[in-house]
């Protein structure tokens, strides 16, 4: 608030700037305070989540030190009561084997009352005096209880055990509650030892209009940080030598934006750092000209210097699509559907404008949800590995796979993988492969190929060249109409699969279409029946 009231100071002095430049310095350091304050307050809470969730301790090993992970005491209470749940039942079925030693025979149904008393008095005193020619006293057997008696303690233990279940439930019910909680909390922590050592962590103003508020996250080589503009003009720069995304807020037009700010290791050779810089301008040049509420949108793009540029990109306040599942691991088959139909309804975009263009690199980081649940609207970005089906490159057979090894594994189809003397052809069919992994995965909370595989692992044992042929669970349950649609995207030759257009008029997809399990017979179609490998 000081340099605030330094601004007030000068405004009223009769400071020679204009009065819009006095504004926007209010503006410029109000907004910069309350950033503080926010960031201050996540400080904070993070403090506090420390002690109820759990904190990173450094452990030395021999001669290095790693990172390890502590729970709170939330976590170490819920541990202790699991324990105790378990100690309880332990004991009850330690109870109910002395219970079974004492159960009455099956005869005794039969018997009368007094003869089924009788009879435990007997046992007992056998027991005690031992029989005539035996010169030792046996241990006195258990006393057989009557039929209602044991009954009557069996249906007792029986109810505790059931107890002890119902309570062991909401326990873990909870446990998975607090580790959501618990991922946000991680996410946090690093999110703001990240930001603590970053250089443009004091609010620095980038293009004279961009403000640097607070960091959203930190990839190989870019910063992402929430700013806003501070000028509303609108200039056309030259392509930069680089770029990166972020998050910004137009003071003047009260819009957030996300800034990317990308800084190449300075000790690259000139020519890696050209190639850099090539390959961010022709994404950018891909990007710019996309206008479709299903794809992120993009703002404005400048340099600060040779090795730092930066590309200012639409803000959208909900997580991606690959944190959602991490944290609930699978969604309902109508939210899934509506994603999926989103999805495609972008990607039918990206096929009727001209030039069209392949993205390439769908998959559950790259699908933002506005809004942080499944339920709400998403929008695609990162084009970095799109692809652009110019006449010059575009024929009947598709266009040359000129960057094979790109992208994510367990997104591409098998085409992608084929290595011969020419180089693969692709189409769109690449991203239709595409969206029938991510259905899959969000109906299952898995991937059909190559699941716990890693990226080397996968092109090692040629696990996409080998799945010819899709595998679904028997839980959670699909439809046999959503099962078709993935059996669809996943045909294994491309000559089998939909295209996006032919996607964007899937009756899956379509509105009000009946569903019934016995419309399953559209896996019999033969886009999804071929499963004719190399």
């Amino acid at each position: 608030m000081e340099k605030v009231r330094e601004i007030y100071i000068h405004m009223a002095c009769g400071h020679h700037a204009s009065l819009p430049f006095n504004s926007l310095c209010v503006r410029t350091c109000v907004r910069g305070v309350q950033s503080t304050q926010e960031k201050q307050a996540c400080r904070e809470k993070s403090m506090q989540d420390r002690l109820r969730l759990g904190h990173f301790t450094t452990v030395r090993h021999g001669a290095s030190f790693t990172e390890q992970w502590t729970d709170g005491y939330a976590f170490q209470n819920l541990i202790r009561q699991q324990e105790s749940i378990n100690q309880q039942r332990e004991d009850i079925e330690r109870q109910r084997k002395l219970l079974a030693k004492r159960k009455p025979p099956s005869s005794s149904v039969s018997q009368s009352p007094g003869a089924s008393l009788a009879e435990p008095k007997q046992r007992k005193n056998k027991a005690v005096n031992g029989a005539d020619n035996e010169p030792f006293l046996k241990p006195s057997l258990p006393q057989l209880l009557t039929l209602a008696e044991y009954h009557e303690q069996e249906e007792i233990f029986k109810l505790r055990l059931g107890h002890l279940k119902k309570e062991e439930a909401e326990i873990q019910a909870e446990l998975e509650r607090l580790e959501r909680v618990r991922n946000l909390h991680i996410r946090e922590l690093k999110r703001i030892s990240n930001e603590d050592s970053s250089q443009f962590k004091d609010h620095p103003t980038l293009n004279e209009r961009y403000l640097l508020l607070h960091l959203l996250g930190r990839g190989g080589f870019s910063e992402v940080y929430k700013v806003g503009p501070l000028m509303t003009r609108h200039t056309h720069h030259t392509p930069p030598s680089g770029d990166s995304n972020g998050l910004a807020f137009d003071l003047i037009e009260q819009r957030y934006a996300a800034v990317k700010i990308h800084q190449l290791n300075k000790n690259w050779r000139e020519e890696k750092k050209e190639n850099y810089h090539k390959h961010a301008c022709r994404e950018y040049r891909i990007h710019k000209q996309l206008d479709h509420p299903r794809i992120v949108k993009l703002y404005d793009y400048f340099s600060l210097d040779t090795d730092t540029f930066c590309t200012v990109l639409e803000y959208c306040e909900g997580n991606d699509l690959d944190f959602y599942l991490k944290q609930h691991k699978l969604m309902s088959e109508k939210e899934a559907r509506s994603i999926v139909m989103q999805i495609v309804n972008a990607l039918r975009y990206l096929n009727q404008i001209k030039p069209p263009i392949i993205h390439y690199d769908l998959k559950p980081g790259n699908i933002l949800l506005v809004d942080g649940t499944a339920c709400g609207e998403i929008k695609i970005t990162d084009f970095g590995l799109s692809k652009i089906m110019d006449d010059d490159n575009y024929g009947v057979d598709g266009m040359d796979l000129t960057s094979q090894g790109a992208g994510t594994y367990w997104y591409l189809p098998p085409e992608c993988f084929v290595v011969g003397k020419e180089p693969p052809k692709i189409s769109n069919k690449v991203d239709v492969w595409s969206v029938g992994v991510l259905f899959f995965q969000c109906l299952y909370g898995r991937k059909p190929f190559g699941h716990n595989q890693s990226q080397q692992d996968i092109l090692q044992e040629n696990t996409i060249l080998k799945a010819t042929e899709v595998q679904f669970p028997v839980k959670p349950v699909a439809s046999n109409e959503a099962k078709a649609f993935i059996r669809r995207c996943l045909a294994y030759r491309k000559e089998d699969r939909f295209d996006v257009h032919q996607l964007g008029s899937d009756s899956y997809l379509l509105p009000h279409m009946r569903r019934s399990s016995s419309s399953g017979n559209l896996a019999a179609s033969p886009a999804s029946s071929s499963l004719i490998s190399y």
